[in-house]
């Protein structure tokens, strides 16, 4: 996920200590407030949750050295999915943890140990320039360093224990982990967006995250309905933070997906479909927001989407064609 750099005034602190030892850690990916990493440390131990980008490490590492812990203190390194605002720093970050491993779906290990075809593929969508500028030069994973991950896995953590679901939806890689210690949840992106520029006086708005290419509605609302039949006090999605009162999102970000279905249909078949699905989505975005409080225009909102509108867009559009296909069989 890619958003357009521009003025903002949102801002936060790149590393915040909250409680039961997370650590919300700004990766500094586009713009301050946009991507996060996390940190958990327990009993003198330590995990990392997503990593950012290449350019992130660095910032991992001040983190974990700001709770007086040393690289080798780090056992694991979790992904939720592989999309490189996700993944991308996961390689060169486990060259400098000498005992962590890296635990990943199933389906995103081999992308891991040879990155190579998942960076044609992040070039495909954005273009080689723009990704070797966001993204650099990934580093493999040694596959002796690497666990799958499944539904129903748990990680262990100096005796505090992470719960593994399969969260496809946003992608079929994709997983989410459950502290039972917070009573909270890293959803990646399965939860959609809570940017820092849509933030009210009540709270976080959320929108939804449609990327090419492995969007599913039915597996969505699926993955949501989990999430929330644990009832979280908090989720900590990658974009961005803590978000405390999950279940007042969830509604919105559910029927914003259902709106997304109906106007893939009405608008995106054909060859221009992806083009034409852009300014329909952000009217459903700009709907939603004003539903949950917030207060800026369609031009703000279209600024603060950036290229995610455009993405989120030809997702839709992968998902569209897919499903003509499946019927015309």
């Amino acid at each position: 996920m890619l958003t357009s750099d521009h003025a903002t005034s949102a801002s936060s602190a790149p590393i915040r200590h909250l409680a039961d030892g997370i650590t919300v850690i700004d990766t500094g990916y586009v713009r301050p407030g946009f991507d996060a990493a996390y940190l958990l440390v327990q009993d003198g131990r330590a995990a990392f949750i997503d990593t950012g980008v290449n350019d992130s490490v660095p910032r991992l590492l001040e983190a974990l050295d700001s709770v007086g812990l040393a690289p080798d203190a780090v056992d694991w390194v979790i992904l939720t999915h592989i999309h490189l605002d996700h993944a991308g720093g996961a390689g060169r970050l486990l060259t400098l943890l000498p005992n962590a491993r890296l635990a990943v779906h199933v389906r995103g290990m081999r992308h891991m140990a040879d990155p190579g075809p998942l960076m044609e593929a992040v070039c495909a969508v954005y273009g080689a320039e723009v990704a070797a500028r966001e993204y650099g030069t990934l580093v493999p994973v040694p596959a002796e360093r690497i666990v799958p991950l499944n539904d129903g896995d748990t990680l262990a953590l100096a005796g505090r224990t992470l719960e593994i679901i399969d969260s496809p939806g946003h992608a079929r890689h994709h997983v989410c982990i459950w502290d039972p210690l917070s009573r909270s949840w890293f959803t990646g992106d399965a939860f959609g967006l809570c940017l820092a520029e849509f933030r009210t006086e009540a709270g976080h708005c959320i929108v939804p995250t449609t990327s090419p290419s492995q969007f599913e509605p039915g597996p969505y609302h699926t993955t949501v309905e989990r999430l929330m039949a644990r009832a979280p006090r908090a989720v900590f999605p990658t974009h961005a933070g803590e978000v405390l009162h999950p279940e007042r999102l969830a509604p919105h970000l559910l029927a914003q997906v259902d709106a997304q279905v109906q106007a893939a249909r009405a608008h995106g078949a054909g060859p221009d479909g992806a083009a034409a699905l852009r300014q329909p989505l952000l009217e459903i975005y700009f709907d939603a927001l004003r539903a949950q409080g917030w207060t800026g225009d369609l031009a703000e909102a279209r600024t603060i989407l950036g290229i995610d509108l455009g993405l989120n867009a030809d997702g839709m559009k992968i998902w569209l064609d897919r499903e003509l296909s499946a019927a015309a069989r």
